[in-house]
């Protein structure tokens, strides 16, 4: 398949698994095209043209060489993480092994998709209000920590992958927050449909997914950071799409608009304090095995509309075909 082609069909199906439902990425989409449309000839200059059509800033082409009739995608090195060595183990395997990789993939944001990767996270203020929250004060706590975030992004070296990939001459793209969205959705439809009464029945139902398993296998197992396996789930938050972690500040509001469980990729200390204080079960289900998920959903989805691929798997990922 064209690269371009497995791009905007990773997007589709980030938009059709957006768990705030389809009608919202839509409607950014919509709200872009407006804001480019009164832009002056100089501001269109740098104007990024993939938000006329991909709502998730984290997600991108970061490098895509000069060919006729575009770069053909057969065989994808997929990794969680890339840097330049993911990139020179390609480069490496294609030179003294002709192994063919026409492609390498990472989920998590590098370069220009890094460096807007605040930019997704106004996603969690719309999901916290489907659980309750007052979305005035999702909002408003979100607002916060976005600027953090951008804060903290002002100062990276974004340039590092996709530099390294143009002296390669090897394609590099991040798909992040649709990957993201495929197995937010996919656990929230699993917890709706199959009700776990406890928490250990929650785990017992992970343990089923063929990612989580390997985990396990691997020593990295789920585990309930606050409460107990004997907990009632009640009410259950699946915290895994919007950018990066969010408001410390928020889980209060949570408890008060009914939610009892949280079941995340990973929280920090401080995160967790607040949990805490507002007797929130937590489940940490993990972070490379769910972005694992994630990604499997996403690449199921693009092979569905594009046709099959072929995959060398590193840096944590392993391909796992429904």
């Amino acid at each position: 398949m064209k690269l371009d082609k497995l791009y905007k069909a990773a997007i589709q199906a980030g938009i059709a698994h957006d768990p705030r439902g389809a009608a919202e990425p839509k409607r950014t989409l919509a709200e872009e095209k407006e804001r480019f449309d009164g832009l002056k000839a100089d501001e269109r200059v740098a104007y990024d043209r993939d938000r006329l059509f991909n709502p998730y800033a984290d997600s991108r082409i970061l490098y895509q060489p000069e060919r006729k009739g575009g770069v053909e995608v057969r065989k994808v090195m997929v990794g969680i993480d890339v840097d330049p060595s993911e990139l020179l183990l390609a480069y490496t395997l294609n030179r003294d092994r002709g192994a063919g990789i026409d492609l390498v993939l990472a989920h998590h944001p590098m370069g220009s998709a890094q460096a807007q990767l605040f930019d997704v996270m106004r996603l969690q203020a719309a999901l916290l209000a489907k659980v309750g929250v007052t979305v005035s004060v999702a909002e408003q706590l979100m607002d916060k920590r976005i600027a953090e975030v951008e804060r903290r992004l002002m100062p990276v070296n974004h340039a590092r992958e996709s530099d390294a990939a143009r002296e390669l001459g090897l394609p590099l793209a991040c798909l992040h927050t649709p990957a993201d969205n495929c197995v937010a959705t996919h656990l929230t439809r699993l917890f709706e449909r199959e009700k776990p009464v406890r928490l250990k029945d929650l785990l017992k139902l992970l343990r089923t997914i063929p990612e989580y398993e390997r985990a396990e296998r691997q020593q990295v197992p789920m585990k309930v950071i606050n409460g107990a396996e004997g907990n009632s789930c009640g009410t259950i938050f699946v915290d895994m799409t919007g950018g990066t972690s969010g408001s410390k500040d928020i889980f209060d509001q949570l408890a008060a608009g009914g939610v009892s469980t949280i079941v995340g990729m990973h929280m920090t200390e401080e995160h967790l304090a607040n949990a805490k204080k507002a007797n929130l079960n937590v489940v940490i289900a993990g972070h490379i095995s769910s972005d694992s998920l994630g990604l499997n959903l996403l690449l199921d989805a693009v092979e569905k509309a594009e046709g099959r691929l072929e995959y060398v798997c590193v840096s944590g990922f392993a391909r796992v075909r429904r």
